[in-house]
């Protein structure tokens, strides 16, 4: 994931990065099949595609922690 890409996912909302996630989460699901069956080209991209997933898991909870946050204040 490029620079411009992790600071867009900043930018996006709950749904964006589910959505961002299910489709890492499936190219993932790809290059394991691809691996297991010995088509697989780059065996780096399986170890970029995971980290990119944890980057979203990362953003998604951030969003997470600042409506709790956010709901703690208003009380």
């Amino acid at each position: 994931m490029k620079k411009k890409e992790r600071e867009a996912l900043t930018q996006q909302g709950e749904a964006d990065l589910v959505e961002k996630e299910k489709e890492l989460q499936l190219a993932r699901w790809k290059l394991r099949l691809q691996k297991a069956t010995g088509q697989l080209e780059n065996p780096s991209r399986l170890k970029v595609v995971r980290r990119d997933i944890a980057r979203v898991q990362t953003y998604r909870r951030a969003l997470e922690m600042q409506t709790q946050t956010a709901a703690a204040e208003k009380k």
